[in-house]
């Protein structure tokens, strides 16, 4: 498989790539090869995963004030890399967070201790708010995610936002809410002949 520069950037400012082209290139090299789209060895997992990892080692060189292989002044530098579990919208994706060695790299892409990226809870919650039990949302996302989702697990993503949600319910409403009813009555008729 070739690799290929795509130029996001010009003097009038950001340019939207287009990919389409790269995309069916992928698809086409990765059935000729016999490799799934998705699952655990797919291609959108292995994509995630080098999308999330690239941008983890772009976050650190950021924190470090280098890049890799570059001399640094502070005396903090990269110091290998951890593998971490996180669940995506295509699934659960292995990556390798990189680490310094002052052990200060918070990242923002994939934060510390959180094993979920915000398109989960986000799911969780909107399926909560529509009145489904967390019985119900541990099945609806064991069918997406294609793992099992406890029930402990949508009770904890949802007891984290409780309180917002309480707040919500519990806000001032306002005197007057003005609301249009618009409403309309078809009827058929038939003329059948004209009666001078």
């Amino acid at each position: 498989m070739t690799t290929r520069m795509i130029d996001v950037g010009s003097a009038e400012g950001p340019v939207q790539p287009d990919l389409s082209a790269l995309a069916e290139q992928l698809v086409a090299t990765a059935r000729t090869r016999g490799v799934e789209l998705t699952g655990p060895g797919g291609l959108l997992t292995g994509l995630t995963r080098q999308v999330l990892e690239t941008a983890l080692g772009t976050e650190l060189g950021e924190h470090l004030g280098h890049e890799r292989g570059e001399r640094s002044g502070s005396g903090n530098v990269r110091n290998g890399s951890s593998q971490k579990t996180v669940r995506t919208d295509v699934g659960e994706v292995r990556i390798n967070v990189p680490r310094d060695r002052a052990g200060s790299f918070a990242p923002t892409v994939v934060p510390k201790h959180s094993r979920r990226l915000t398109g989960f809870d986000d799911a969780v919650l909107s399926l909560y708010a529509k009145g489904m039990t967390t019985g119900d949302i541990a099945n609806h996302l064991a069918d997406i995610y294609g793992s099992e989702v406890s029930r402990d697990l949508v009770s904890r993503v949802t007891d984290a936002v409780i309180e917002d949600m309480q707040q919500w319910q519990s806000r001032p409403l306002d005197r007057v809410y003005p609301v249009v009813f618009v409403d309309a009555l078809m009827v058929q008729i038939r003329v059948l002949a004209h009666i001078p």
